[in-house]
């Protein structure tokens, strides 16, 4: 749960985007994308493999973005 201090003279915006920025920070609506599917940790892992194997490749001249 986010709580943002707001004062009494503060605008309704200035509180909106403080809220934004925290919401943002919490990376929350992460968290609820990746817990809609159960994803099994060795395809979790192998995706990471993947990724690594792409940039190291990207970074060596290889591929060309």
């Amino acid at each position: 749960m986010l709580i943002i201090d707001s004062k009494d003279c503060e605008n309704i915006d200035k509180a909106l985007k403080k809220y934004k920025k925290k919401f943002e920070k919490a990376k929350i609506l992460l968290q609820l994308r990746e817990r809609q599917a159960f994803i099994k940790p060795s395809i979790r892992r192998r995706g990471q493999v993947l990724k690594a194997v792409y940039k190291q490749q990207l970074a060596s001249g290889k591929i060309e973005s």
